[in-house]
């Protein structure tokens, strides 16, 4: 079953020939290969494209390895370009397993300690000179955040672009399952979006699946790529990461609990180290808390949601389930997917308790950012009366602000604005269309 991937093929699309490198991040196995091979090339051979024009490199492959010496793959992809004045693509498959290699021309000794740096050959260095050809348009995929996402700017010299590919959306899932809208939404919270679990009608093979894709891909990578000795520590702190999930936490208080729940005994500095591989493979993304009326961010505590729900539950053997953190993690994911920036809202708001000031901090799930707008989200899974929706409510209306606020419930439910402005809406109406968010 092919299910397309219309939004960032578009995305693809409207950077064709943009005189940039098109870097496309995100979790391995999520899709970033069929994006680029079989989608936007398959748009391309629509168009006219030839063959001929289009050189595909494949790192991941063990019969082009060679090709890893990033001197060799430009090499290799200069001697692949047609000659004639027509536009040529080049894409290259997990790039970032290009490794860093010595310019044989150049000698060590000849520099100064502060120069030896750039004695060295690496794939930026390759691509930021491939894409000054003329008419060559160039595509990479990678799976490592640390050495692509972040950098993109520095090390491409403003010369790259990057595209952030994420499992299958819940619009997206729903297309491929084909079953009706609330089923596909259970399903959705339990198995999530990674492309094949989608595709895999048996659940054993389905929930074997996503656990072996967990154990020996990901934290095998990570363990590889940051010569840990083992995953012992590491698996822990992702079972205690994945059992948290939308909950308030800091380094020092995982390391609390590991020691309190697990008896895992490690530092607050090596914890960040971990937090931060996971960060980098795509596995989890950390959410800052935002003060809404002070308009300024604050330090600890964050919050962590898996970017795939079936890797985490798979990961905990399908054990906790609760709706509520799910569809917190599921709208989350869902907002950062539409190219949004979100953070965790806190509104300080006075009271008095006893006849003495009181001051409590309150928290909007999502904080949306979308240029010089805001827009307040606030994941309640089921409101059962009064007292509990201006308990749900009170932050927003408290915000000090006209920004547009939502609450999303569990269900089906339409748009529809209370007495003070805010749109109490379903989830499934909001994560299957984009306007509700905007209003427009």
């Amino acid at each position: 079953m092919n299910v397309s991937r219309d939004h960032y093929l578009n995305l693809l699309v409207s950077k064709r020939g943009n005189g940039l490198v098109k870097v496309i991040t995100g979790i391995r196995r999520c899709g970033k290969s069929h994006l680029l091979f079989t989608l936007f090339k398959g748009f391309l051979r629509k168009e006219g494209v030839d063959a001929a024009h289009i050189i595909e490199v494949n790192l991941d492959d063990e019969r082009q390895k060679r090709l890893r010496d990033p001197i060799e793959l430009g090499r290799q992809i200069r001697s692949r370009l047609p000659r004639d004045k027509k536009p040529r693509y080049v894409f290259i498959d997990e790039i970032q397993l290009c490794r860093k290699v010595k310019d044989s021309s150049v000698k060590l000794s000849e520099l100064d300690a502060e120069d030896r740096a750039f004695a060295y050959v690496t794939f930026y260095d390759v691509l930021n000179e491939l894409v000054k050809l003329p008419k060559t348009d160039i595509y990479v995929t990678g799976s490592n955040s640390k050495m692509l996402s972040r950098d993109v700017a520095t090390n491409f010299r403003d010369r790259g672009v990057e595209i952030r590919l994420h499992p299958f959306s819940f619009s997206e899932y729903l297309a491929a399952v084909k079953v009706e809208k609330a089923q596909a939404w259970e399903q959705y919270l339990i198995w999530g979006g990674m492309p094949l679990a989608t595709l895999e009608e048996d659940d054993a093979e389905r929930a074997q699946y996503l656990k072996d894709l967990h154990r020996k891909v990901y934290m095998r990578d990570i363990c590889e790529r940051h010569k840990l000795k083992g995953d012992y520590v590491l698996g822990k702190v992702v079972d205690v990461l994945a059992s948290a999930v939308g909950s308030l936490t800091n380094p020092h208080k995982l390391v609390n609990s590991l020691k309190t729940v697990m008896g895992v005994t490690t530092s607050d500095r090596t914890l960040k180290k971990y937090l931060d591989y996971l960060e980098d493979a795509f596995l989890y993304s950390k959410s800052q808390r935002y003060d809404v009326k002070g308009r300024r961010y604050l330090d600890y505590p964050e919050k962590y949601y898996a970017e795939d729900l079936g890797l985490r539950n798979a990961r905990l053997n399908f054990r906790q389930t609760e709706k509520t953190h799910l569809m917190e993690n599921a709208i989350y994911n869902e907002l950062v997917a539409r190219g949004c920036n979100v953070d965790v809202g806190v509104v300080s708001i006075e009271g008095n308790v006893n006849g003495k000031r009181d001051v409590r901090q309150h928290e909007i799930d999502f904080v949306v950012n979308l240029g010089l707008q805001k827009v307040y989200v606030q994941s309640a899974f089921s409101i059962s009366d009064g007292e509990k929706r201006d308990q749900e409510t009170l932050p927003l209306r408290r915000s000090g602000d006209f920004f547009r606020k939502i609450v999303v419930q569990d269900g089906f439910m339409p748009p529809l604005a209370d007495e003070s402005g805010i749109v109490h809406v379903g989830v499934i109406p909001f994560m299957l269309d984009p306007t509700i968010l905007t209003g427009s």
